[in-house]
């Protein structure tokens, strides 16, 4: 990209990002036709954030129906996805890639979803192979089920939108082909790809509160002390308190934190504290 950037045309973001007047052109008419000036922005905020070139499409703007976790109400709203290109430049990256073997697919089913008659593989196997560092090279594979993974037409219509209608053996294969790569390199990260969202809504309300509420909490209940055990153990707490090496109330403190010390417990345990030793 060059560094000579027209700032008069372009917005302040995309400039300081070094991006031109044709680059930006060619992002908003090619690349991302039709979205919004701030998605793309997003998108490649991502791209240089990762070191990527942002004219080679590694990630999409994936429209998506949000759900607000405040208001419950759903939008429209783009989300930036790594595409499946984006996993295999990562897996090539790693210099550890050997390859693929060919999909494999389940039987076709034919079904009726919402008025639309489709045929498509009830699943797809994807095998990636790894070159380990002892020279092995070990397949990883991830069987994807179409019904799980086909994108709906509108979040209320059921039935398959045009790409996965048109691709449904296609579309699968990416779906099988990302859970390989991500089940081989971990390091590419566990965020799902575009082709696996498409057509998907985003509950951001499902997240729960996990942090623990103190009114909430039910006591600690601790064992009583058995007595035998005490009754043990209480010469070994008059040697240490004779010592000097530890007072009375830390035998009780530490103690308690295993155990339930009965009212005579720990005032036996007291008793053992020399009668001078506090003055």
């Amino acid at each position: 990209m060059s560094n000579m950037v027209t700032t008069g045309t372009l917005p302040q973001s995309v400039a300081a990002m070094g991006i031109d007047e044709p680059t930006w052109n060619a992002l908003k008419n090619s690349i991302y036709p039709g979205a919004r000036d701030d998605s793309v922005v997003m998108a490649v905020s991502y791209c240089v954030a990762r070191q990527l070139d942002p004219l080679m499409k590694p990630v999409h703007l994936v429209p998506m129906s949000v759900k607000d976790a405040v208001s419950g109400n759903y939008g429209l709203r783009d989300v930036v996805m790594p595409g499946i290109g984006l996993y295999r430049i990562q897996a090539d990256r790693s210099g550890s890639y050997a390859g693929a073997n060919e999909p494999e697919f389940g039987d076709e089913i034919t079904r009726t979803l919402n008025g639309v008659e489709i045929t498509f593989p009830a699943w797809c196997k994807y095998t990636v192979c790894k070159s380990m560092p002892d020279g092995k090279i070990v397949e990883f594979s991830a069987k994807e089920y179409w019904m799980e993974n086909y994108a709906t037409a509108g979040r209320d219509n059921p039935a398959p939108n045009a790409m996965w209608k048109k691709r449904p053996y296609g579309q699968l294969a990416k779906c099988a082909e990302a859970q390989a790569l991500r089940k081989a390199w971990p390091e590419i990260g566990q965020q799902p790809t575009a082709e696996e969202m498409e057509g998907k809504s985003l509950d951001i309300s499902d997240a729960k509160d996990v942090t623990p509420h103190k009114e909430t909490q039910a006591p600690l209940t601790l064992p009583h002390y058995p007595a035998d055990k005490f009754s043990a153990n209480l010469p070994g707490w008059q040697k240490m308190i004779e010592s000097g090496s530890k007072k009375a109330e830390a035998v009780i403190a530490t103690v308690s934190t295993k155990f339930t010390l009965s009212a005579a417990q720990t005032e036996a345990i007291r008793k053992l504290e020399p009668i001078d030793a506090n003055h």
